[in-house]
């Protein structure tokens, strides 16, 4: 069997050496074919695979190139954000500071409006008092003083009569004559 063989490969081999024919041996005629359809497309297909890869590498440089400046923008624009942001937390710190510090203060101006407003109130409040107590004072006093003098009209109108009112009477015209020649 192996004769046979051989001699089907050398019979192959010395037909299509000589003359225009197909070789059927798959081993020996892929790698030449190949060979010389990779050497067309190689010669052929050079300058527009070079063009395509060209082409690409343009694109990708470029993408690169907007990608680094977008960076560089996205990186500037961090910064100035970061600055704002220090700078409205500086002015947040200070309203906070400063807001807390007029709290207080508006807390104390109100606590010493209120102890001042309490204060008069109770100035008010013992005025009133001493008024209401001076005015029951005068009240009692005077119905003392009308009681008192009821009380001694009474007196006076049942102990007088008309002779010891005339002696009365006479007595007080004496003492304002008296009265009068002193001045």
């Amino acid at each position: 069997m192996q004769n046979i063989t051989d001699s089907f490969l050398c019979l192959g081999y010395w037909l299509s050496a000589g003359s225009f024919g197909f070789n059927t041996d798959i081993l020996a005629t892929n790698p030449i074919n190949l060979s010389v359809v990779l050497g067309v497309l190689v010669f052929f297909g050079k300058g527009v695979l070079s063009d395509l890869l060209d082409n690409r590498k343009q694109r990708i440089l470029k993408t690169i190139r907007n990608s680094e400046e977008l960076r560089e923008g996205a990186i500037e624009q961090l910064e100035k954000a970061r600055a704002r942001l220090r700078k409205v937390e500086m002015e947040a710190d200070r309203f906070r500071v400063n807001g807390y510090s007029e709290i207080e203060r508006e807390k104390l101006n109100l606590i010493n409006s209120i102890y001042t407003t309490l204060e008069q109130f109770e100035n008010y409040k013992n005025e009133t008092i001493h008024f209401e107590q001076q005015r029951a004072i005068n009240q009692v006093r005077q119905r003392v003083f009308q009681q008192a003098l009821q009380g001694a009209l009474g007196t006076l109108n049942s102990c007088l009569n008309n002779e010891v009112h005339l002696r009365t009477i006479s007595a007080n015209i004496g003492m304002f004559w008296e009265m009068k020649d002193i001045k």
